[in-house]
């Protein structure tokens, strides 16, 4: 062999380039954020608690209390009145009393079981010295309205044109 030969120096490849990255770390930098705030939206619409969760909520301990059915009525009279408040626009709400209350109850049922059934005990129970009624179809009957609340949004449209239509048919029959 001989020394001299004329042999160049090793040659290393150029260094690879931090740039484009891999299409792996693109996902990685779009997808975990993506990720991450819609598993958070997730975890909020899973518990989120909405006014029908809540109502039935404490609907079911107004029924497993230990006071009295006139107490309970009462407690129940409350109850849809607080989450009819929060559901449909005050100027809706807030004033009725007696017979038209029950019509407004009977509004998103499409019938009129508060206002002829079960519901009229809300009404009269407060005058009575004892309640002597079936509280199990009242308080059926108030389950099933609060699942036949209107979505949020959605509440002024359903329930004030039946009631209104009520309420001035009933005042056109006490004119005559």
């Amino acid at each position: 062999m001989e020394p001299n030969l004329p042999l160049r120096d090793i040659h290393l490849p150029d260094p690879i380039s931090g740039w484009p990255p891999a299409p792996g770390w693109w996902l990685l930098l779009f997808g975990v954020p993506i990720l991450s705030a819609l598993l958070a939206w997730l975890w909020r619409f899973v518990r989120r608690k909405t006014v029908k969760k809540l109502a039935l909520a404490e609907l079911e301990s107004i029924v497993q209390s230990e006071t009295d059915a006139r107490t309970k009525v009462q407690q129940l009279a409350i109850l849809l009145r607080r989450i009819s408040l929060s559901v449909y626009p005050r100027e809706e709400v807030a004033s009725l009393v007696g017979e038209q209350w029950l019509d407004f109850l009977d509004g998103p049922l499409d019938d009129n079981r508060f206002s002829a059934g079960a519901g009229r005990l809300l009404i009269e129970a407060p005058y009575r010295r004892e309640v002597q009624a079936d509280l199990d179809a009242l308080f059926a009957l108030c389950r099933e309205w609060v699942k036949h609340l209107p979505k949020s949004g959605q509440a002024s449209a359903k329930p004030s044109s039946p009631i209104r239509f009520k309420i001035a048919a009933r005042n056109e029959k006490n004119q005559l």
